[in-house]
């Protein structure tokens, strides 16, 4: 019950309750887990649950009318998903995909709606979530209309910085950088022009890259070229 119970707080929906609220909470739900390539989620299904990730990452995905994956979001430890068709009872909008090996918590529609009632402070959490998402959508959509190629992928990168970033010292360090093809699918271009704009932004100094961890040498900087 106590590891349930120290996840949840991490939620940033729950983060407004108290600590004997998240007994209850737990209560509601059930865990389960999936494999990398597994899909918890189709598009255009009717929406019945809330997830909660407990570890792991997915990849939120649409499918082109050409067949080609376009990655909306990439979500790890203490991301929520499904919470749109969970309030409205609508389709799911997207597919959500297993990266790799995730654990999940779910809150089934009934139980959720019985929580927004006895607690109506997760109703404003989820408010500030949805419009934190609807405005990084927005900057998504602006992103891909309005720029190039290059500026796609540092967008994307500083969409992982916002997500799982650490800075220090005026340095953004992003852990678990997603693979090129990931990046590629988010930015809407291809994995050889991912490679090769990692390639200029290290040749320039604007980041760093050892193995799987990305260092936006100056953040600020890095953040007024690309947003």
């Amino acid at each position: 019950m106590k590891e349930a119970i120290d996840f949840l707080k991490n939620a940033p929906i729950f983060e407004e309750l108290e600590d004997r609220d998240f007994a209850r909470i737990s209560a509601c739900g059930v865990r389960k887990a999936f494999k990398k390539g597994d899909v918890i989620l189709r598009a255009e299904e009717s929406g019945s649950a809330l997830f909660v990730i407990i570890q792991g990452e997915v990849k939120v995905v649409r499918i082109g009318e050409d067949g080609r994956e376009v990655v909306l979001s990439i979500l790890g430890s203490n991301d929520i998903f499904g919470e749109l068709s969970l309030l409205d009872g609508e389709t799911r909008a997207a597919s959500v995909v297993a990266i790799d090996t995730a654990e999940l918590f779910t809150i089934y529609r009934k139980d959720f709606l019985a929580l927004l009632n006895e607690h109506p402070n997760i109703a404003v959490s989820l408010l500030k979530h949805l419009a934190r998402r609807l405005r990084r959508a927005d900057s998504m959509i602006k992103s891909r209309s309005l720029k190039d190629a290059y500026h796609r992928v540092g967008y994307a990168l500083l969409q992982f910085a916002d997500e799982r970033g650490r800075l220090r010292d005026g340095k953004m360090e992003i852990d678990n950088l997603p693979v090129q093809q990931e990046i590629a699918n988010m930015a809407g271009t291809t994995r050889e022009t991912v490679s090769r704009t990692l390639s200029k932004m290290e040749r320039l100094n604007l980041i760093a890259v050892s193995g799987n961890m990305v260092v936006l040498q100056d953040y600020e900087s890095f953040r007024q070229k690309f947003i």
